[in-house]
C-alpha cells in the first residue's frame, strides 16, 4: 500500500515516522557559544580559515574527504534531504517522500523551480544521474556503500524519483544527507561535476585546491531563507598558529580545529566566541586487520588495553570530549549501547593478550600528523608512553600534513584518523566498517557484523533494531581494528559579528552548513 505525499514532520502517520521519526535523539548542542538566533540581514563577505584542504582535492563529490570539501559541497550543491539543527531529517531538493509498508520502495517528490547556477532547471534525470554516479561496480565513490542497497532508480512523470531497495531501510531519507550525494546537472548523459555547477545557495567562483575557494550568492536560489552573505572566501590553512592568528587579527571571521590547550585564553579575547558542541565526532587509531601483527585479534585487544583514555581526554581534548570504547556509536546516537563494558587502561591485561598471541612483547609503528586531528602527535606520544608499561614498543612516525589523507590514510597499516560521524548508525557502520567499503580503514571483515548490518537496516521494530545495533557495537569493540579512545566535541571559534542560532551537532561547524545558515549582524 502506498501513502500520499506529505511534507516531512507535518503529521504523525507511520510514514511520517519512517521519514522523520528515525531522527537522532540526544544530539542537542552543549555549546559554550550557542545562543538564540538574531535577525539576519544580507550582505558582506565572510572569510573562513579551515584546518583542512589538500592540493589533490577535486570537485568530484565522490572524492570529498575533509572539512574543506565538505563545506564546499554543502555550499554549492543541493541535496534531496538534509540534517536539521535538531538532528531530524528535513526536506531539500526533495520536498516530500513516502515509503511502502516494507520500506523497500521510496518515492521522492522533487521540488519545482530549482535552478542550477548556470540557469539550467533541475530535472528528475539530474537526480537519477547524480545518485547513479556513486553506484555500480566501476564507482570509486566513498558513498558507494551507503547507496549499495539501491537496486533500481526510475522516474514517474516530471517530479517523482522512485528508489527500490534490496531490503527495507527505515532510515533511507537520511542517506541523501551525505555530503557526497550532491545533485549535479546532467551533461552529455552524465553528471557534470567538473564545472562546479550546483543548485545550492552559493556559486563557485574560484577553486584552488589546498589554497582557497571563493563563492558568491546564488540570486535565484529556491530557498531565500538561506545564503545571507554576498560572498564567501574559504581558505585552507592547515597550520594551527596561522589560523588562530588570522582570527585574532580579524583577517578571518571563523576558524575550526582550535588549539584546545589555549582555547580558554582565546575565548577571553573581546569579540571572539568559542563553540564546543558534543556530537558524533571521534578520534581513532586505525589498524589494518589483514596485516600482521594486527591480523591477530589478541594483538588488537592488547593495543586497546594499552591506551590511557582518560589521560587523552585531559591532555589532548582538555575536557572537550568523552571517553571512547573502540566503536563509533557514542552517546549522541539513538541506539548507543551504554551497557557495553568499557575497555580500561590495563597494562597487565594487554600483556595477557600478547601472551595469547604467542608474544613476549610487541613493536609497532604509528603514523600521525596534526592533519589527522588537532593534537594527534601529542595523542600518539601519550599512547607511546602508556603502551610501554604493557611491553609494547610503539614508535611514532610523524608524517607531513599535506597529502596525509591521500598518502597515509587507508594505506599505512596503523595511523591516526578523525571521523565527523554520520547521522545514523547504519551510515557510519556502512561507510567505515562494512566489508568491502572503500573507507573501511581497518580492512575489517566480520561475517556476523555484516549479516546484522543488513538485518538492522531493514528492521522496522525498534526493540529488535536496538538489539542488533548493540551486538554490532560489541563486535566492533572486541574484534575490530579501531583503537578508538575518545569522542571529541566540535570546537570552533567565530567573530561575534557572526549571527547564528543553535548549532547543529551532526558534523563540525554547524554541520558544515555555516555558509547557508550564518550571516553578519
Amino acid at each position: 500500500m502506498q501513502r500520499k505525499f506529505v511534507t516531512p514532520r507535518s503529521g504523525t502517520s507511520r510514514r511520517a515516522f519512517l521519514a522523520a521519526g528515525a531522527a537522532l535523539t540526544g544530539l542537542a548542542a552543549t555549546g559554550i557559544g550557542t545562543r538564540p538566533a538574531r535577525a539576519q540581514s544580507r550582505g558582506g563577505t565572510i572569510r573562513v580559515a579551515k584546518g583542512h584542504g589538500q592540493t589533490n582535492d577535486t570537485l568530484d563529490p565522490g572524492t570529498f574527504i575533509n572539512g574543506f570539501t565538505v563545506a564546499l559541497s554543502y555550499g554549492i550543491h543541493g541535496f534531496l534531504t538534509g540534517v536539521a539543527t535538531d538532528g531530524s531529517v528535513e526536506a531539500g531538493v526533495a520536498e516530500s517522500w513516502e515509503a511502502d509498508d516494507t520500506a523497500t520502495v521510496w518515492r521522492f517528490k522533487i521540488r519545482s523551480g530549482v535552478e542550477f547556477h548556470s540557469g539550467k532547471p533541475l530535472t528528475v534525470e539530474d537526480v537519477v544521474n547524480s545518485i547513479n554516479h556513486h553506484r555500480g561496480e566501476d564507482s570509486t565513490s566513498a558513498a558507494k556503500p551507503i547507496v549499495a542497497g539501491i537496486t533500481d532508480i526510475r522516474t514517474e512523470g516530471e517530479d517523482v524519483v522512485v528508489f527500490e531497495l534490496e531490503s527495507g531501510n527505515a532510515d533511507f531519507p537520511f542517506v541523501f544527507t551525505d555530503y557526497h550525494l550532491a545533485i549535479l546537472p546532467t551533461k552529455d548523459g552524465a553528471p557534470d561535476w567538473q564545472s562546479g555547477d550546483g543548485c545550492g545557495p552559493y556559486k563557485l567562483v574560484e577553486f584552488n585546491p589546498g589554497v582557497i575557494a571563493r563563492f558568491e550568492r546564488h540570486q535565484n536560489d529556491w530557498n531565500q531563507d538561506r545564503g545571507f552573505f554576498d560572498g564567501v572566501e574559504m581558505l585552507s590553512v592547515v597550520d594551527l598558529n596561522a589560523r588562530t592568528t588570522a582570527l585574532i587579527s580579524g583577517d578571518v571571521h571563523s576558524i575550526d580545529k582550535l588549539d584546545l590547550k589555549t582555547v580558554g585564553l582565546l575565548g577571553r579575547r573581546p569579540g571572539i566566541e568559542i563553540n564546543s558542541i558534543a556530537g558524533p565526532q571521534y578520534y581513532t587509531f586505525a589498524a589494518h586487520t589483514n596485516t600482521a601483527p594486527y591480523d591477530d585479534v589478541n594483538v588488537r585487544m592488547a593495543l586497546k588495553h594499552a591506551i590511557n583514555r582518560e589521560e587523552l581526554i585531559e591532555k589532548v581534548l582538555f575536557g572537550h570530549g568523552t571517553v571512547g570504547n573502540d566503536q563509533p556509536i557514542g552517546p549522541s546516537y539513538r541506539f548507543h549501547n551504554a551497557d557495553l563494558p568499557q575497555t580500561p587502561y590495563d597494562p597487565d591485561k594487554a600483556k595477557f593478550y600478547l601472551k595469547e598471541a604467542g608474544l613476549d612483547g610487541l613493536n609497532v609503528t604509528l603514523a600521525a600528523a596534526d592533519a589527522a586531528f588537532p593534537g594527534a602527535i601529542d595523542a600518539a606520544q601519550l599512547y607511546q608512553n602508556s603502551a610501554q608499561a604493557a611491553g609494547i614498543d610503539l614508535t611514532v612516525n610523524r608524517v607531513p600534513n599535506d597529502g596525509y589523507w591521500a598518502d597515509i590514510w587507508l594505506k599505512n597499516p596503523f595511523c591516526a584518523v578523525y571521523w565527523g560521524g554520520r547521522p545514523t548508525e547504519d551510515q557510519i557502520f556502512s561507510t567505515a566498517y562494512a566489508e568491502g567499503a572503500a573507507w573501511n580503514e581497518t580492512k575489517w571483515s566480520n561475517a556476523r557484523f555484516n549479516e546484522l548490518l543488513g538485518q538492522a537496516r531493514a528492521e522496522l521494530d525498534e526493540d529488535k533494531r536496538r538489539a542488533m545495533y548493540y551486538e554490532m557495537q560489541e563486535l566492533v569493540a572486541t574484534d575490530g581494528g579501531s583503537v578508538l579512545p575518545m569522542f571529541a566535541n566540535f570546537v570552533f571559534a567565530n567573530s561575534e559579528e557572526i549571527v547564528h542560532g543553535d548549532m547543529a551537532s551532526n558534523y563540525d561547524v554547524d554541520g558544515e552548513r555555516w555558509m547557508e545558515r550564518w550571516s553578519f549582524a
